[in-house]
């Protein structure tokens, strides 16, 4: 994940700091400067790092923190509101034309960006905000980007305006408009081509598509990954044509993440949403406060939250509540939990945004491994019949072989489940309460994940 590393250095930072009961003018600048090289190394603006180490200083050197009782405590929370002030303070949302029954919004960023994908998943969400969105096909030049755009769009179940190839983007935009207003559609996203670097060329299409449809939001996509490389992106774009926010993809990647913390500070716009999957789902609102306490090790709860609402099948859910009320916790509940979470974007995206576990992260803890046992043990349970994932009580060795045999596994790796199955069991029948207790409120399950 993104930021790993600047979290696991901000961590050992704060940990010393709290280890102090009173902090020196000297502990603090010393607590910076190692704050500053792990900004640096995670590809942090320069400009950027030296204003926030300024500011956060200034503050962390008053006397309200100096003669605090947990002073600490006192630099990791400046600390907090200074990168949430970074990034952005508010959660900005992408606007609609007031007093217009069609919102224009245009797509712009370079090749790789992740453009394509993420102008489907944008209208996809704004599908399930009861807008009625169509998407405009202006990317000519690149192999497939028509058939990539058709393909996402049928999938989000959001309609595709193209006209091939052969006719001028400018052409092809103006089209869409005309479409749109026809049809009565409320958001139109004109999906521009892009190139490997900027030249002026393709910025002289887009000024020239912007003018010709009268867009009224442009919307850069700039890959994460790219670092440093994201921001210059985001500059040059805005000089050149005027942006009004970024959607930042792979933030789920192996990146140093530096351009999250860098974007808004330099540019003046700000980061509209995150992609954090390769997934259509994998689209998230970009929280400043949020991402602020998931860089820093505090988790993200809120987010979690969410995310289980979004995904979670109440039907599904429903019915294992029903099974643990009654204490029938079967092979089928095992099976169903380990695929809502999955929906959740598997355990890493969890741990993610757990407090304490920092960015995907904590020690002890391989998610890999543990995503690749999951995918096991997944493998185990469906190779069983339905009546033992219904019944465990019919598991016997020869049962447990053929099991194992259409898995793909070892034995002992059926038997570790079963007893680990066993166990839950026996931890279900000992906590009557846990679905809510005769006296108190009856608690919504939300999909418990039993392993």
């Amino acid at each position: 994940m993104a930021f790993d590393s600047l979290t696991e250095k901000l961590q050992n930072v704060f940990k010393n700091l709290r280890g102090k009961g009173r902090l020196t003018e000297d502990d603090v600048k010393v607590a910076m400067k190692e704050v500053k090289l792990a900004l640096l190394e995670a590809d942090v603006n320069f400009r950027v790092v030296k204003q926030f180490i300024k500011d956060v200083q200034e503050r962390a050197i008053g006397q309200d923190v100096m003669n605090g009782l947990n002073p600490g405590q006192m630099v990791i929370k400046i600390v907090n509101e200074e990168m949430v002030k970074l990034m952005g303070s508010e959660t900005t949302e992408i606007a609609f034309q007031p007093g217009k029954a069609l919102t224009i919004i245009m797509m712009v960023g370079l090749q790789g960006a992740g453009k394509t994908t993420t102008t489907a998943k944008l209208a996809g969400k704004f599908k399930t905000k009861g807008k009625k969105s169509l998407l405009a096909a202006c990317d000519v030049y690149r192999p497939a980007a028509i058939e990539q755009l058709k393909i996402n769009g049928e999938k989000m179940g959001v309609e595709v305006f193209e006209m091939g190839t052969s006719e001028k983007p400018v052409n092809i935009a103006k089209a869409a408009v005309e479409y749109a207003k026809k049809n009565e559609f409320n958001v139109l996203f004109i999906d521009t081509a892009g190139r490997l670097h900027v030249d002026e060329e393709m910025m002289a299409e887009l000024v020239e598509i912007k003018e010709a449809t009268n867009a009224f939001q442009t919307i850069l996509v700039v890959d994460a990954m790219t670092g440093q490389d994201a921001v210059n992106v985001a500059e040059t774009f805005d000089e050149k044509i005027g942006i009004d926010g970024v959607v930042l993809t792979k933030l789920d990647g192996d990146t140093r993440g530096g351009a999250a913390l860098s974007i808004r500070a330099v540019t003046g716009k700000p980061i509209l949403y995150a992609g954090m999957g390769e997934k259509l789902s994998d689209l998230e609102q970009f929280y400043p406060d949020r991402m602020a306490s998931r860089i820093l090790g505090m988790g993200d709860v809120l987010t979690m939250i969410e995310k289980a609402q979004e995904n979670i099948d109440e039907e599904a859910a429903k019915k294992i509540e029903q099974k643990m009320r009654k204490n029938q916790f079967d092979y089928e509940m095992y099976l169903e939990s380990m695929s809502q979470m999955k929906k959740m974007g598997g355990m890493s995206a969890m741990m993610s945004m757990m407090p304490g576990m920092g960015m995907g992260k904590m020690p002890d803890v391989d998610t890999e491994a543990a995503e690749k046992q999951m995918a096991r043990t997944e493998a185990i349970i469906q190779s069983m019949t339905i009546k033992e994932r219904q019944n465990p009580k019919l598991m016997n060795p020869s049962r447990k072989h053929r099991i194992a045999k259409g898995a793909g596994v070892d034995i002992a790796e059926v038997n570790r489940l079963v007893k680990q199955f066993e166990q839950m069991q026996k931890m279900m029948k000992k906590m009557p309460g846990m679905m809510g207790g005769r006296r108190g409120k009856r608690r919504p399950f939300t999909g418990g994940f039993p392993f």
